[in-house]
Order: structure tokens, then sequence, then C-alpha cells
């Protein structure tokens, strides 16, 4: 029953502990937002000195006026908090004792009017100033820690409860200034019990709400942040354009949700890599392949492409799949050739491995979607012009290329590109023959070997 309640007051808790990230994360909002506090209370107290400065004084001819006083105090107070919580230097029981302290000079402000204006101790009850309180318990709910306003709030009640006693006791007939007349109350310096207790009612009544808020809010953050630094981790696993296509999508993706485009593929796999992971260290091999990646997927991403699917050394790496791109074929090209030239001029890895790599691209109608199942899928692309272009790639060894391309590719690039026709090749699972090209660059020579 309790657990019920709780959960229907303070929502569903994270389950397990936070990652270590994610409690970072939180502790970095949770700063700036001190940040901002103290940056609205130092307003805030510039405010009042400016208001006292300009406002008249009813008070000309009095021996002591506290408010300027009170007012500085408070100043240097609320300044070192700003600077404390700039630099990230603000502990916990220092924040516990600010709250306390913002709370405690706002009714030592309240109390210091009846001396600045020779009144009775009752006088101050009716000042509009305690309104600031509940600016100060709302400010503390930018931190989503309950335990703040809780304090906050328990302050503030305690204060004002102590300063109506003070208010009574001060006076020289004692409970004899306790009123039951509204009207009287209003208009003199009598006491009202009733309306104090409103008051203090108010504000405790103000903070739970606010806490219980908070405590909500503070678990939904903790979702969120968790959430989406889980999100942020496994978009790293997939391009951005298929991360952004999954999380726009009008409803959850499901096995089987594809469409069908015109677009260009590209098929690349480094050249003789089984001899290459033969002769390296597991370690060696792993740092090889990322600085490789790294480079081509420069290349890559200058020329619009997606690359949608990892196979070892080979990338499956596509145009106008998921982000239009009506340049789709010749920016294929394009980006193999880039990768020629990136790799003719550099080396990867610790061992300064000189790599080459095999190209093959196609032309033609892609289908673009899931596949798997409910619990782990894959986003990629499939179809009969997707295996020609990973054949393609194949038969670079037996050409003695490095990039080899479709009839349908170089018809729709035009004259970008100096083609050069190598016959026709039949390839598994299709009856008609394909017309294949390369291109002439002066670093593709030599046959490829694996």
């Amino acid at each position: 029953m309790l657990r019920r309640l709780s959960l229907v007051l303070f929502g569903h808790p994270v389950e397990g502990q936070l990652p270590v990230r994610v409690r970072r994360a939180i502790t970095d909002q949770q700063a700036q937002a001190e940040v901002l506090i103290g940056t609205i209370q130092l307003a805030l107290v510039i405010f009042f000195i400016l208001l006292y400065a300009v406002t008249p004084k009813t008070s000309e001819g009095t021996p002591f006026t506290p408010v300027p006083y009170v007012l500085a105090l408070y100043l240097t107070f609320t300044l070192v908090r700003v600077v404390l919580a700039y630099y990230r230097i603000l502990p916990r029981w220092f924040l516990l004792l600010s709250v306390v302290g913002d709370i405690g000079l706002l009714m030592a402000l309240i109390w210091s009017f009846h001396l600045q204006y020779q009144q009775p101790a009752p006088f101050y009850l009716k000042a509009p100033t305690l309104l600031y309180v509940f600016i100060f318990i709302a400010l503390r709910t930018l931190r989503f820690e309950p335990v703040y306003v809780i304090t906050a709030g328990l302050t503030a009640a305690l204060g004002w409860l102590a300063m109506l006693i003070y208010a009574i006791q001060d006076m020289p007939g004692g409970m004899e200034v306790v009123t039951r007349d509204y009207v009287l109350y209003m208009t003199s310096n009598r006491v009202l019990i009733g309306a104090e207790v409103d008051k203090i009612i108010s504000i405790v009544l103000v903070s739970a709400v606010l806490a219980a808020a908070l405590v909500r809010a503070r678990r939904l953050l903790e979702r969120s942040v968790a959430a989406a630094t889980v999100a942020r981790d496994l978009s790293r696993f997939v391009s951005p354009e298929v991360a952004a296509e999954i999380t726009t999508a009008d409803r959850p993706v499901q096995p089987g949700d594809a469409h069908v485009k015109d677009g260009s593929m590209l098929f690349c796999d480094i050249e003789g890599f089984s001899g290459i992971a033969e002769r390296l260290t597991p370690d060696a091999l792993m740092r090889m392949l990322n600085d490789y990646f790294a480079a081509v997927s420069e290349v890559i991403d200058r020329h619009g492409g997606v690359i949608t699917q990892y196979h070892g050394d080979a990338m499956l790496i596509t145009f106008n799949s998921v982000s239009s791109d009506p340049d789709h074929a010749a920016n294929a090209v394009r980006t193999a050739v880039g990768i020629q030239e990136v790799l003719a001029r550099r080396t990867f890895g610790s061992d300064l491995m000189t790599l080459r790599t095999r190209c093959g691209i196609n032309t033609g109608t892609m289908v673009i979607g899931a596949v798997g199942t409910a619990e782990r899928m894959l986003f990629t692309v499939h179809g009969d012009e997707v295996n020609i272009a990973a054949r393609l790639e194949q038969l670079n060894k037996q050409f003695g290329t490095y990039i080899l391309v479709t009839d349908r590719t170089m018809s729709v690039t035009g004259q970008a590109f100096a083609f050069r026709f190598l016959g026709e090749v039949a390839t598994r699972g299709r009856n008609a023959p394909v017309a294949v090209y390369t291109i002439e660059l002066p670093h593709l020579t030599g046959a490829a070997k694996k």
C-alpha cells in the first residue's frame, strides 16, 4: 500500500545504480543550477538595495537603522555563494547553511522594520516582504534536490513562528495584543493568530508540494539522463543519419519496416587483409583498423555517404539511402577515388602499414530498413543491386584494379570521370552479364592479391 502510494506521489525510481557518467552528468547540471540560483539571488538583493535607496524614508531621526546593515550582510553572503558555486567548491554543508542563511537574513530584514520605523513588533507581521520567502523556496527547485526545498520551507515556517511569538511577547500587554477582529487586525498593530498560522501553513504546504514535485522530477531526470546516455552510446554503433531516422520515427521501428529507393552502393575491402591479420598482433590489428576507418570515414562523410554496415575490414556505404542525394552516383565514385588518394599518401597503425582498398560501385534500387527480431534488429540495405556492388569489389582482383563500377553508375555520372570499359562479366544469380568499368588513376596499378 505504501509502495503504491509512493509510486503515485513520487513516480518510479531508476532501477539499480546509475552509471558514474550519468551521475556526473546530473552533478554538472546541479552545479550549473547553483550558479543560476546564486545569480538570481544576487539580482534580488541588488533590487532590494535599489528599492531601499529610491523609496522615501519615514524613519528620519531614528538613532538606529538596521536595514542597510542587513542588506549589506546579505549582499556579501550572496556574493560569496555565487563565487563558490561558479568555481564548484560549494560543499553540501555550506549549501544547507546558505539556504538557512537566506531565509534567516530575510526574516532579520523583516524583523528590523519595526526598529527602522519605530513601531511595535506586530508591525512587521504585515510586511509584504514575506512574499519573497516563496521566491527563495522556489529557487531551490532549480537544483532538483528536495532536501533544500524542505530546509528552506521549514526554516521559513519556524522563523515566522518565532517572529509571531516575539511580536506577542514584546508587547506590554502580552496576549492582550491578540485579536479576533479581522478589521482591527488590518488597521492596527494587533495580532490575528489565525492569519499568521495561515501564512505558516501556506509556507509548509507550498514547500511540501514543491518537494514532492522535485522527487518526481528528479526521478524523471535520472531516467531521462540515463536513457539519453544509453541512446548516445548506442548511436555510435550506427551512422548519425540512421540514428536520426530511428529517433524521429512516428512509432518504434519494427522488423520489416523498410522503404525502396534508388541509390548507389559502394563496397570496399582492404587488399590482402588476411595476410595482414596473420602478421599483426590483435592489439596492433585493432589500432590499424581504427586508424583506417577514421581516415576513410572522413572521405565518406565529405561526400554524403552513410556507412550502413561493417563486416571485418569491409564496409558497405550507401548514398541516397537515408538522406536525399540527387548526385549519389557521382558521390559514390568520388568517395572511392578519395579513399584511394588517402591510402596512397599515408600509413596506418603503430606498425605504419601501407594499405590498399578495393571498391565496387553499383547504382539501382535498394530496400532500406530494419531486419531481425523485436529484441534485436539491424538497420541495413538489401537487394540485387547491393549484391552486384559486393561482387564487383571481389572482381577487382581478377581485373587488377581498385575501383570497378557498373554501366548504370557510369551512365548516371555522365562525363564527370574518365571511365575505361573492361568488359562484361557474369555474376552469381543473374542471367544477364554486367558491363564493368574502371577509372584510370596513376596510383591504381598492379594486380590485387588476397
